[in-house]
């Protein structure tokens, strides 16, 4: 297994990670390790409109789809 050191970390951070791990009853490198894994292991989330999202990331990204927004008002109300 891989080794990780962090460096400059605030003392209230090193101080918090201890403080925790003490109240779980294990060591603050466990701590971290668990903090790490948790976060890890969740999936991203999304912090921009779907679109956006979807222009940056493409699905198939050799499929290349024009896509315009319509300025006519009855042709962009889709009824939702």
């Amino acid at each position: 297994m891989k080794q990780l050191l962090v460096r400059n970390l605030e003392d209230r951070l090193v101080a918090e990670l201890k403080e925790r791990a003490a109240s779980n009853g294990i060591s603050a490198e466990e701590q971290h390790r668990r903090i790490l894994i948790k976060v890890l292991s969740e999936p991203e989330t999304v912090k921009e409109p779907i679109g956006t999202y979807l222009v940056k990331h493409p699905v198939c990204p050799e499929l290349d789809l024009p896509i315009e927004r319509s300025r006519e008002p009855e042709e962009r109300d889709i009824g939702f």
